[in-house]
């Protein structure tokens, strides 16, 4: 599924089930006889952000011959596991109620000690190294330090609250190539906007114009896609359904042996 983006020709982003199908991809890329080059890679799996992002950044320069006016421009590909998406999907959704920049590493102190020792206990399930401060730490210590941060904060019950019924989804009429799915967290709405591919321009006006509107002070968030029916494009971008299931549902068993 493919995200616009207005600085680059456009990002990829690859969920799979598992690290070893994670790093099977990584290596299938990597191997792969692209006449595009890759120029940079980050592997935030082995080595975590401070704030607890994990995931398989890879960057190429675009080469396209019938194509000129995009070469030399990037491309993005971001690799993850399902928890992995999962843990950024309730950071970007959190952050989106609270008026936080937590993706970002900005945000309240207790926030972000959440989000941070929640990644390193997925970690720990995913059997990968930890954020920056949880080395020394044990499994069953980790594990404790995240019960008792989510029962301050009231994590799980604020997340499965944010939560958009069905009917709050508006998909307006016509078919197209893309989407451009627009969040208002204030009104708990999601409108999702058709583009034939023949309205690409249109389609990035568009998108544009909610960025500005955004910077302006609007809570709104928008994405282009280009994608496919509603529930993949829930399943690829949950933080604009404010969809954090799979991250409750996870957490949850983590706190639930803590008790134990």
């Amino acid at each position: 599924m493919k995200l616009a983006r207005m600085q680059d020709i456009g990002g990829l982003r690859a969920v799979v089930s598992s690290m070893p199908k994670l790093r099977k991809l990584e290596t299938t890329y990597r191997n792969a006889s692209f006449k595009h080059h890759l120029v940079s890679s980050k592997d935030y799996i082995a080595e975590p952000k401070p704030d607890g992002y994990r995931s398989i950044h890879l960057i190429y320069r675009y080469s396209n011959p019938r194509a000129p006016e995009y070469e030399g421009l990037s491309i993005e590909l971001q690799l993850r596991t399902k928890l992995q998406h999962a843990w950024a999907t309730a950071v970007e959704t959190m952050g989106t109620f609270l008026g936080q920049a937590l993706k970002s590493g900005q945000g309240e102190r207790d926030w972000r000690d959440f989000f941070e020792v929640a990644s390193a206990a997925l970690a720990i399930v995913e059997k990968c190294p930890p954020p920056p401060g949880f080395e020394n730490l044990s499994s069953p210590q980790i594990v404790r330090r995240l019960a008792a941060s989510e029962k301050k904060l009231q994590v799980l019950h604020k997340l499965n609250g944010f939560a958009i019924a069905a009917n709050s989804i508006t998909k307006e009429r016509g078919q197209g190539t893309y989407h451009l799915v627009i969040l208002d967290s204030a009104a708990r709405t999601v409108i999702i906007r058709p583009f034939p591919q023949t309205r690409l321009d249109e389609a990035n006006t568009a998108y544009a114009e909610i960025e500005a509107r955004a910077k302006d002070g609007e809570n709104i968030e928008a994405v282009l896609v280009s994608a496919g029916p509603i529930d993949a494009l829930r399943k690829a971008y949950p933080n604009y359904f404010l969809d954090t299931q799979a991250f409750v549902h996870q957490i949850s068993k983590l706190i639930q042996q803590a008790k134990n």
